[in-house]
């Protein structure tokens, strides 16, 4: 009897738990952030009430919390990796602008700036007159103030909801795992010191971004208050009047006739506490989405370890993670395997040596994995502009049809009397086709000679020489192209419309709707990196085996895009003639990145490997183009992401 096999823990088992606990640090910090706006709220006639967590103060930062956690929930449900890819910003805005996200994302602005806005309201002073209901000469009114804070409020949310559909919000950037500095490596168990790791401080990650989410925040409270100020609320009062009574009336004895003041409650005093309300609700928001953003893109590893180690089987939740088919998962696991890669020998050993699986050793299904993940590009580009393949439907069997019996005698050829088959449809076609070529002309085809001869004469008599050559059919067509031009070359409408080449490259090569250029980075590292090192910690020699797969593999990935990119054509929209692509140009460096890495571990082995000169020449060709002509500005826009990265956790 064979022993009972040992269950595989997937990987999500271990990076969903993860997730949660990044999700209960963002939590913390946006409840302690509602605890600071709660203390700028209480009124300090004592020593210890104003300030006290399980009193009033403590009531009020919670539901705070409360009015800003929907929206930590909606970035779980909508968050995706990558960037959005589509042809031009005007197409990517008609595709999410009719979505059921859009309008959920909008709603639930809305709904948090109207919780904060009553909660706001409530916690001010009696004397600053901003309740719902105003007593006058014992007469019962609706408070036209808390309803200017209220409708402040909402366009904020309105506006805000706008900002972070365009500039999408949903967005989580991964990291890429790049070499260490030469002076920097450790015994292989350990992470370097130096570098940035998930045990960094949260007062460190808050602290450098809080002056810019101050500023960004002021920014947003004056111009929302100034317009609402201005003109908004000029619009929308009758609307939001009537609407505050409709709902006000069942709870208060408000007279039907109850309408607002010859003029509207503004006011110095109104529009400085607009803004301050405006500030403490975009701080909540801001911290959130910057909280929520560092949190759940922190490293793939846990007290220093990689998050499969804690799994009885880690290199089986491994692959379970690299053969995913949700994104984010496969995503998080190949950086995983990127660290591993540089970081844990231990580890590269039992993927070096794990060889009795069942679907095959473990590095073998590694590197099909990761080297499909790369020649993925290359499929792309050889589908690029086909059109899609038809699905073949298959047609239902017929049943044969049984024969009639006879009723009658056989009808004879020479018998006239005997009814003859007619069919409808040839006669019902005929009879149309006899109407519509029936002998004569139409009336247009009479007068359209006349016609167009009347007309040159007007135009003659008319026009000079000149205006009918302004007139003419390809003019029009010149002067229409100078038109659409010059709207294309405009400040802010023009760019909305224009099919960059960064933007189409992209498309073709890292799919759509969404991309991640991070996924490619770390497969061709981890693929390369663990060649390298199998050179001493490959106790079996399975690895060399396909070293020269992958060296063909990446040259001709690698020759093929840069091939693909130099044909790619420019659209006529396009007004930069700029031929770059960021997203790109990160994959094809890391490409050629690990490239030399295996040309300089197994160069001096291509004999054994059985490459031919031939091959090596192409393989150091196709590295040393990178090196030449796009490595510096590909290596600013690696230290910009890794520097973005580390403030980001």
């Amino acid at each position: 009897m064979s022993a009972p096999v040992a269950r595989r823990a997937p990987y999500k088992d271990f990076l969903q738990p993860a997730l949660q606990r990044r999700f209960a640090g963002t939590a913390g910090i946006i409840l302690l952030l509602a605890y600071v706006e709660s203390l700028t709220l209480s009124r300090w006639n004592s020593l210890i009430w104003p300030w006290f967590p399980l009193g009033l103060p403590g009531l009020r930062a919670l539901a705070i919390f409360l009015s800003v956690l929907p929206l930590i929930i909606l970035r779980i449900a909508h968050s995706h990796m990558g960037i959005r890819t589509s042809d031009s910003v005007f197409e990517t805005l008609w595709k999410t602008a009719f979505r059921f996200s859009t309008l959920e994302t909008i709603l639930t602005y809305i709904i948090s700036a109207f919780l904060f806005s009553q909660i706001y309201l409530k916690s001010t002073p009696e004397d600053a007159g901003l309740r719902w209901i105003a007593y006058a000469s014992n007469r019962t009114r609706l408070n036209e103030h808390a309803l200017f804070y209220t409708v402040n409020l909402l366009v904020l949310g309105l506006v805000q909801s706008v900002i972070h559909m365009v500039v999408d919000m949903n967005r989580l950037i991964l990291g890429v795992v790049e070499d260490k500095p030469a002076d920097g490596d450790g015994d292989g168990n350990e992470r370097n010191a130096a570098t940035p790791s998930d045990t960094e401080t949260w007062a460190a990650k808050i602290g450098e971004w809080t002056p810019i989410l101050m500023v960004r925040c002021g920014v947003l409270a004056i111009t929302v208050a100034m317009a609402n100020y201005i003109f908004i609320y000029h619009f929308v009062r009758m609307v939001a009047w009537r609407s505050s009574l409709w709902f006000l009336r069942p709870f208060y004895e408000l007279p039907k006739a109850n309408l607002p003041s010859s003029g509207a409650p503004w006011s110095v005093w109104m529009l400085g506490r607009s803004i301050w309300a405006s500030f403490l609700l975009s701080l909540l928001w801001y911290f959130g989405e910057v909280a929520f953003r560092v949190q759940q893109t922190r490293e793939p590893l846990k007290r220093g370890q990689p998050l499969s180690s804690e799994s009885r089987d880690p290199n089986g939740s491994l692959l379970n993670g690299l053969q995913s088919k949700k994104p984010r998962i496969s995503a998080f696991a190949m950086w995983e395997l990127a660290f591993i890669a540089r970081d844990y020998t231990t580890r590269r050993q039992s993927i070096f040596e794990d060889i009795d699986r069942r679907d095959g050793p473990m590095w073998s299904q590694i590197y099909g994995v990761c080297l499909g993940t790369v020649q993925s590009i290359e499929r792309r580009i050889d589908e690029y502009g086909k059109a899609p393949t038809p699905t073949t439907v298959t047609e239902p069997a017929v049943a044969p049809t049984q024969p009639c019996e006879r009723t009658s005698q056989t009808v004879t050829a020479n018998d006239v009397s005997a009814p003859r088959p007619v069919n409808k449809g040839a006669l019902l076609a005929d009879t149309v086709s006899k109407l519509v070529t029936s002998p004569g002309r139409t009336p247009v085809e009479d007068w359209s000679p006349v016609v167009k001869k009347r007309v040159g004469q007007v135009a003659d008599r008319i026009l000079t020489q000149e205006q009918r050559e302004a007139l003419r059919i390809e003019v029009l067509r010149q002067q229409a192209g100078a038109l659409v031009v010059r709207a294309l070359a405009l400040p802010i409408i023009g760019p909305l419309f224009q099919q960059t080449f960064g933007r189409r490259f992209a498309k073709a090569v890292l799919g759509a709707p969404y991309a991640e250029s991070s996924v490619y980075i770390n497969a061709a590292y981890a693929l390369s990196r663990l060649a390298a090192h199998s050179l001493v910690e490959d106790k079996y020699g399975n690895v060399q085996r396909d070293v020269p797969a992958i060296i063909r593999t990446f040259t001709a990935v690698i020759n093929r895009l840069e091939a693909f990119r130099d044909g790619f054509p420019a659209h006529w929209t396009d007004l930069s003639l700029s031929r770059r692509c960021q997203e790109v140009s990160e994959v094809l460096v890391a490409l050629k990145d690990g490239l030399n890495v295996l040309l300089t571990e197994f160069g001096p082995y291509s004999g054994d490997l059985r490459l031919s000169r031939a091959d090596m020449r192409l393989a150091r060709e196709a590295a040393v183009i990178a090196a030449d002509e796009r490595q510096p500005e590909v290596q600013q826009r690696r230290r910009q992401r890794r520097q973005q990265q580390q403030q980001l956790g």
